[in-house]
């Protein structure tokens, strides 16, 4: 594990790939690749650093969500639009457990408030699975709102495979 809010590429990776399994978009050659790679950065990394990577992800997607929108579009509120539209649409999965939604609506307004996500939620010790699956749900919405307020779907997917492509090449010229 490492520390200071860094999180190792290949975490952040599988929390990606996380996103993945759960978007039905994802088809099932594309789903079962993406379940090998969780699998392979647990058994690297561990099931804590892919949680660290899936509230790092949290927090960009916040960020993103809640700049100033390309077209010159009014930005998302983080208070009265983005933390309550994810917020209700926990209930969706019916495996998020309601416990867990103060700590990920606590990542969500550290995100908002500019925050380093990663090393505010260490300050509350290790992520238990049961936290660590919610944010997925939390990550997942967050994808599909983006989609949703650039009207194409599976846009974030795509971004995101771009920029992981671009950091395996500067890894590996």
């Amino acid at each position: 594990m490492t520390k200071d809010g860094v999180v190792v590429d290949e975490a952040i990776r599988a929390a990606w790939d996380s996103y993945r399994v759960l978007e039905k978009r994802t088809s099932a050659q594309e789903r079962g690749q993406a379940q090998q790679r969780v699998g392979a950065a647990v058994d690297a990394h561990g099931r804590a650093e892919v949680s660290r990577g899936t509230v790092f992800l949290v927090g960009v997607l916040t960020g993103y969500l809640i700049a100033e929108q390309p077209g010159g579009k009014d930005r998302l509120d983080p208070l009265n639009d983005l933390i309550p539209a994810v917020i209700r649409g926990l209930p969706t999965f019916e495996t998020a457990d309601p416990a867990q939604v103060p700590m990920v609506t606590g990542v969500l307004m550290a995100a908002a408030m500019g925050m380093d996500t990663v090393a505010w939620r260490e300050q509350f010790g290790p992520i238990p699975p049961e936290e660590a699956l919610v944010h997925g749900f939390v990550l997942w919405l967050l994808a599909d709102l983006f989609d949703s307020l650039v009207e194409r779907p599976g846009a974030i997917d795509g971004m995101m495979r771009q920029t992981f492509e671009a950091m395996a090449a500067e890894q590996h010229p």
